[in-house]
């Protein structure tokens, strides 16, 4: 089945180098162009829209408003099923959500525009003003599937401020600390009475608008050759028996020697939902209510659909719905044995992203532009409450902080990968550069102990480092080799980090200090500045910058020998030149090459 596809297109060739942009960084998926025209010809794009508006789920359009609300007005049709629209300006600095807000995704893709484009998104729906939650949208970054409702409805009541009542049965709970909930919660009557508007958080069909979160696994045992229909009708009959919703299954899960049967991969392409096949050493571990002596035989496992069920659905898992056979009907071919398994929480890896976040060393302005989107898409921000503070004018009231210790970085990086893994939207936020000295590297050894299946998206955003912005700051002090070297011996032993001061100092590297001096460790400084004096001269420049990219940042120029030790501590970052670094002008130079080498210039 072909999915839907997100559209680039614009009205002049001015265009081109923003949709560009866009489709290298993966915002939409292709360009629509006439063969072998760098322009539309009258007519052209209204053509395209005629063809590709009934199978596509978003449109990006550089042009003007005007322009692009007469091209799709033939088209418009229910707001449920139209794709979403967003419109840019040619340069980029604009993105306006001008269709499908919420339910098609078009604020949310005008947002991942606007920060990768390092432009604006221009929102004008009730829910962007007044600071409260887009009940009809926020649910997809935390990786539940909208469900039946009259969600019109719904929204219309929350702007004319009337009862709403927010039931939370089943999947993460975290979203009820969302402020933009609170604001909205606030801004409306009392619910607690049957006229209230109803949204609800389950895997149950039923009343209300429903957001269904991914508990359910269908564990699906089946003959050789069985036929589609029968799988088919053996999931609807097993999740109508138990009055639960098709949007709240997270995939399906069978034995590894069931991975190429064509059946099960058809209904998982159709269905939408993921094949996870786990071999039968593994199923056999798994605690079954009704195993299988036939089955033990056959496989070396007593069971497949109740076990593959119960471990798809993660830690803490439960069988909902002990497995059921299905026979082939007149026409059909073989049997199918279904079960299934309810997640603790949710558990959905395939569906979670973790971003590695550097948040650069605190300014918002020296923030990448993919660091800013990644933090734009995200549902959770997890990370030290003070580099959470630093990016907080950035946060959304739909998006949850979860502050953690100084000291506690596994504990965020655990805390962080799991909600990933429930099919949430994670930020996992570190100061300067996450992959220096930050938390990429420790989140990624967590992420590299779980089963390839139960892995969620890991992606590392790069950021401004402290070491680059104090080179900035003091002149051009890293033009030659350097290294970094962390004084705290809390990870790495002392012996240690006094071989790596020697050798720097004999290869005469420019040496950058992190974590340099702390109250608990206020000796260490003073011994590496004693080992690097014995390589290099004591005039040598040293550059101490401190709360940098912050309003009391401050940056001077020392020496080698008279380095002010007293005003250093763990918010300092030091910088020692090597034998040819000089200061001139108030500025630290590092030579590109040593006395007597010739540089070439092109």
């Amino acid at each position: 089945m072909t999915q839907p596809l997100c559209w680039g297109f614009g009205l002049s060739p001015d265009s081109l180098p923003v949709l560009q942009r866009l489709l290298s960084a993966g915002l939409i998926e292709r360009i629509a162009l006439p063969p072998g025209e760098e322009h539309w010809q009258p007519g052209g794009v209204a053509a395209f829209l005629a063809e590709e508006w009934p199978r596509s789920r978003a449109f990006v359009a550089v042009g003007a408003c005007g322009a692009i609300t007469r091209l799709i007005a033939p088209h418009l049709g229910d707001k449920s099923q139209d794709p979403a629209v967003v419109v840019l300006d040619a340069a980029g600095r604009f993105a306006i959500p001008l269709l499908g807000g919420h339910g098609a995704g078009a604020e949310a893709l005008a947002r991942s525009i606007a920060a990768t484009l390092e432009g604006r998104a221009v929102l004008t729906g009730s829910s962007q003003h007044r600071g409260t939650l887009a009940l009809d949208a926020f649910g997809v970054a935390w990786g539940w599937r909208r469900g039946a409702g009259d969600w019109d409805a719904l929204m219309k009541a929350a702007q004319r401020c009337e009862a709403l009542e927010c039931q939370h049965h089943q999947g993460q709970g975290l979203w009820q600390a969302l402020d933009g909930l609170k604001a909205l919660l606030a801004s409306t009557a009392p619910a607690g009475n049957s006229r209230a508007h109803r949204l609800v958080v389950d895997s149950q069909s039923g009343d209300g608008c429903r957001w269904h979160p991914p508990v359910l696994w269908l564990g699906i045992g089946c003959e050789r050759n069985t036929s589609l229909t029968l799988l088919e009708r053996a999931v609807d009959q097993a999740l109508a028996g138990e009055g639960l919703a098709a949007e709240a299954v997270a995939g399906l899960a069978s034995a590894s020697r069931k991975a190429d049967e064509p059946a099960l991969l058809q209904l998982a392409e159709r269905r939408g939902w993921p094949l996870r096949c786990f071999g039968s050493d593994e199923l056999a571990t798994v605690p079954v209510p009704n195993p299988s002596a036939v089955v033990l035989a056959e496989l070396g496992t007593a069971s497949v659909a109740e076990a593959a069920a119960l471990r798809a659905a993660g830690p803490g898992s439960h069988l909902l719905q002990p497995k059921r056979i299905e026979r082939a009907a007149p026409g059909e071919c073989g049997a199918a044995t279904i079960a299934i398994g309810s997640a603790a929480s949710q558990w959905a890896p395939q569906r979670g992203q973790l971003h590695l976040v550097g948040s650069g060393p605190g300014s918002l302005d020296l923030l990448t532009a993919d660091a800013r989107r990644a933090l734009s898409e995200s549902c959770v921000w997890v990370g030290y409450g003070l580099y959470l503070d630093l990016l907080e004018p950035l946060r959304r009231p739909d998006q949850l902080r979860r502050d953690g210790q100084l000291t506690q970085e596994a504990q965020r990086c655990q805390e962080a990968l799991e909600l990933a893994c429930q099919g949430l939207t994670v930020a996992l936020i570190s100061s300067g550069e996450s992959g220096i000295y930050g938390m990429a590297g420790l989140a990624l050894e967590q992420w590299q102990v779980l089963a390839e299946g139960d892995r969620p998206g890991f992606t590392v955003h790069p950021g401004i480092s402290a070491l680059q912005l104090a080179a900035a700051r003091a002149g051009a002090p890293l033009m030659h080799d350097f290294c970094t070297i962390s004084l705290s011996d809390r990870l790495t032993p002392w012996s240690v980090i006094e071989e790596r001061l020697r050798a720097a100092a004999a290869a005469d590297f420019v040496v950058a200090l992190y974590n340099p001096r702390s109250r608990g460790r206020d000796w260490q400084l003073g011994t590496a500045q004693q080992l690097l004096l014995a390589g290099r001269p004591p005039q040598t420049p040293v550059v101490l910058a401190r709360q940098l990219g912050r309003a009391e940042e401050a940056v001077s120029l020392h020496t080698l020998e008279d380095l002010p030790i007293e005003q250093v501590d763990m918010l300092t970052l030091v910088l020692i030149g090597n034998s040819s670094s000089r200061v001139s002008g108030g500025r630290m130079v590092t030579p590109r090459g040593y006395p007597g080498a010739e540089l070439g210039w092109p």
